[in-house]
């Protein structure tokens, strides 16, 4: 099995109840709170999707940091006081990225997410999506294909903030 450098994690929180529209409606406590937990302990984002009940994200761990635990439970917290208590499930589901393969299909999956879930017709109407910072980069054309350019560059072994910088 290939690692990347740093540890990269994909994952899915949900909101305890179903069809809510907590994460949209409070999208700025959110960031919020996603900001201090970053803060406190460093990640990067290299992707996210926030819908109205679910979230999911591709997270950039610092190399040798695999503690995922403990900044969503400080996140889940922060969101949780800023609006209302016994808003998340208790579980979240994650799964470690192996290969630049892994990566990038959890990378779709993330981008086509809202249209999946019925919410727009195309990844880039969706305005709570990484995806408008993949297009900014090239990583992401309105076909839903990556560029010829970045395919054929070599991103075996990089992290997620590495592979992101080289890009742009």
């Amino acid at each position: 099995m290939t690692h990347l450098s740093n540890p990269t994690y994909f994952f899915t929180a949900r909101a305890a109840q179903r069809g809510s529209d907590v994460f949209v409606r409070e999208i700025h406590a959110l960031r919020q709170a996603m900001r201090q937990t970053r803060n406190k302990h460093p990640f990067d984002i290299a992707e996210i999707v926030v819908l109205g009940d679910v979230i999911h994200t591709l997270w950039d761990l610092p190399a040798g940091d695999t503690d995922f635990a403990i900044r969503w439970r400080m996140l889940k917290t922060l969101f949780s006081r800023s609006v209302e208590k016994g808003v998340w499930q208790r579980r979240f589901w994650e799964h470690e990225i192996r290969d630049p393969a892994d990566l990038e299909a959890h990378r779709r999956m993330i981008w086509v997410a809202p249209v999946q879930a019925g919410l727009v017709k195309r990844p880039e109407d969706w305005p709570h999506s990484s995806v408008h910072r993949a297009m900014s980069l090239g990583q992401y054309n309105t076909s839903g294909a990556r560029q010829a350019s970045q395919a054929r560059m070599p991103m075996h072994r990089l992290s997620v903030a590495a592979q992101l910088r080289a890009v742009s």
